[in-house]
Formats: structure tokens, sequence, C-alpha cells
């Protein structure tokens, strides 16, 4: 055989090698490819089916306080405050006292001048001097015809006509006596005096001003304030009315006295709630014998209220209201949504009080995503240390995987 067959034959098994190790090659190299996109793919699905679920930041319920403040806004009363009206008619003959000035009980407050009580008076007098003197000669009469009746001079008939009229001129001193001591009494009352220690917080007259008599004729000549103790007007809402009770301590300030606090101690209550405003009426005293408060005067009250219960706080934002009522959402150890119906015991603002529906250990889901349903799978928002907020269980392709 001649070499150049044998070259020939050579030449061709190189070939055929070459073809097959290519081949190999070209096999090996489709396979990784197919085998490493199918591994991405079922990634890319892993990855997107977890992005797909919600992200949702979770919260627990704290556990409130065993006392809550209820703060509202009342009105200061002197404990005891007279208007002083003008029990007889005429002319302020002249005032003693003026407003803030300190008076005790019976002291002159002003003297009015009423001549026409005056003449009243001196009338009555006359007239009760005339029956008196009708009395007498009544009586004298009488007797002198009780002894005639002994003689039989006058008949029975007679004797007791006399004795009658002596018994109407006795009854027409007494009803005259009578009238004078009413016109006496009357006459004191020209001296308008104070009923009680206490201060004059009013003046509404002057000297030479026309008095009429009775407190529904005119405006009050002055007004008495005893402001030792005064009285505190709080309208309690409903709600709080079973936790404010007599002897229920309360701290109170006013505007004029910014960082001073004093104590008033409810009295009693109206046992009645207003319908107009739902709140009922509360009295509270308050000890002013320092005379820093001021009758009539605004004030703030704070309350500290005791709970049956401490009530769990939760943030308003996680309520749901719908139809269903007032619901939270929850995420079980499934990290599955399920719902929760609460009974809300105080609005805060921010936050809010539950009395029922709620575990301490229970999360809640804060601000809850539109369209979130029962039993939906959800991932739960976990902050990091720079503030950025991340999901625990969230994962992505590979870069080479996107690149492929």
């Amino acid at each position: 055989m001649s070499p150049e067959p044998a070259v020939r034959a050579a030449s061709g098994r190189g070939l055929r090698i070459a073809a097959a190790v290519a081949g190999a090659i070209a096999l090996i190299v489709v396979g990784a490819g197919i085998t490493a996109r199918a591994a991405n793919s079922k990634h890319l699905r892993q990855w997107t089916g977890a992005n797909a679920q919600p992200v949702v930041s979770v919260t627990q319920p704290q556990r409130g306080d065993s006392s809550y403040a209820l703060e509202l806004p009342g009105r200061l009363e002197a404990y005891a405050r007279a208007p002083i009206y003008a029990r007889v008619s005429g002319y302020l003959k002249d005032w003693k006292v003026d407003i803030g000035a300190q008076v005790r009980a019976g002291q002159v407050l002003g003297e009015i001048e009423a001549p026409d009580l005056d003449q009243q008076l001196s009338q009555a007098k006359a007239d009760l001097m005339t029956a008196q003197a009708n009395e007498a000669l009544a009586k004298t009469t009488a007797e002198r015809w009780q002894r005639l009746l002994k003689t039989d001079s006058v008949s029975v008939q007679e004797v007791d006509m006399k004795a009658g009229d002596f018994a109407a001129k006795e009854a027409i001193v007494k009803a005259s006596s009578a009238n004078v001591e009413r016109l006496q009494v009357m006459e004191g009352f020209k001296r308008v005096v104070a009923p009680f220690d206490g201060i004059v917080t009013a003046r509404d007259t002057d000297v030479g001003a026309l008095i009429n008599a009775g407190s529904g004729k005119g405006l009050e000549l002055f007004v008495v304030s005893d402001i030792h103790k005064l009285r505190l007007y709080v309208n309690v809402p409903q709600n709080y009315v079973a936790q404010v009770t007599p002897g229920t301590q309360a701290q109170v300030t006013v505007p004029e006295r910014p960082g001073q606090t004093f104590t008033a101690t409810v009295e009693t209550t109206s046992q009645s709630v207003d319908p107009s405003s739902g709140a009922t009426l509360v009295q509270l005293a308050v000890d002013n014998q320092a005379g820093q408060l001021l009758p009539g005067a605004f004030a703030n009250v704070h309350f500290d209220l005791p709970l049956a219960s401490a009530d769990l706080s939760v943030p308003a934002s996680a309520l749901i209201f719908d139809h269903r009522g007032v619901r939270v959402a929850t995420v079980g150890p499934d990290n599955r949504i399920a719902f929760k119906p609460v009974s809300i015991a105080r609005d805060l603002g921010d936050v809010v009080q539950v009395s029922s529906g709620l575990a301490a250990n229970d999360r809640i889901v804060d601000s809850p995503p539109d369209g979130i349903g029962k039993g939906d799978q959800v991932r739960i928002a976990t902050a990091t240390t720079n503030g950025n907020t991340v999901a625990t269980a969230s994962t992505g392709p590979s870069a080479q995987g996107n690149g492929q």
C-alpha cells in the first residue's frame, strides 16, 4: 500500500475524532445552558411569587396604664352668693361699701330714704291709739252694764251687745298693733345689710337712685359672695360618670395662675344626664382661703380616673372600619391574615385603647393595605439599621441568571 492512502485514512480518522469531540463539547455547552436557564427560571418564579405577597408592618398591643387622665373645662362659682334687693321703695340715701370690700354679717351696705313708709308708720300708730281709746271705752261700758244686770235694770240682750262691742274693739287694737309692728320691721329694711361674711362683688346703684321694692323690679343693689370656698361645676360625659364619684379629687388650673395647681373634691352630681349634651353636671368644692381663685372664672379640670382593668393600646392606623364593625388585622404563626373584632374603650388620637378582642401577644398589622383578605399570605417588614424597611423573607434572582 502506498503511503498516500494511509495518510488519507489517518486524516479522516482525525477529522471524525475532532468532529466527535466538538459535538460532545457542543452538547455539554447546550446542556449546561439549558440547566442554568431552567434553574434561573425556577428561581425567578420563586422570587416573583414571594414578592407578589403583600409586605406588612406589624406591632404588638401595649399594656395600658391602670388609670387615665380626663381633661374637662369647668366654671368657678362662689360657694354662697346673695344678690341684695330692696324690701322698701324710695331713694338711695347713701352706700357704705364698694366692690371688692370685705364685709361682715349684718354690716350696713347702704341706706334708703322712704318717706311714704315713714308716713304709713305714723298713720298706723295714730290708728292704734284710736283703737286703744275705743277699746278702753268699750271695756268700761261692758263692765258697767254687767253691774246693772245684777239689779235687773237692763236686759241680758243689752249686756251681751256691750260685751260683744268690747271684744270687737279689742280685736281692732290687736290688728292695729300688728300693722304698726309690720311697718316698724319694714323701717328696718331701709338699712341694707350683708347676709353673711364675704366680699361685695357687685354694686348696681348709686346715691339718689329710685329704688323699687322686691326682686322682680330693677337690678339688685349689691351682690355679696362668700369666696373662702368655691364651687366648681363640670359637665362630665356619660361614659365617665360612673368613675366620678363623691370624694374623687381633681387638679385645677386657671389661666391667670400659670404653673399653679389647686385641688378640688367632688361633692355631688346632678344624678341625671342632660339630653342636649349627653353629660352630667358635677359639683366640686375648692378651698380658696388665700383668695387666689375668682368666682365666675374658667378653669381646666384634670381627673385621674381608675380603670377596672388595664386596656390594650394599639395604633389608630391599625383599625379597620367597615360594615362588620371595628376590626384589626392580625398575622398568625403561618404569616396568614386573620381579622379580630375589637371594642374601643378610649380614643386618644394616634393611639386607641381597646377593652376586648385582642391578646397581648397578637401581631397586629399597622396600616393594613387595601384589598387584604382573610387567609392571605403576607411577608413581615423589618426595619434595618439605616431606617429602610425590608421584608424578612424576600429573595431575588441572581445577576448571572438575569444575564443569561
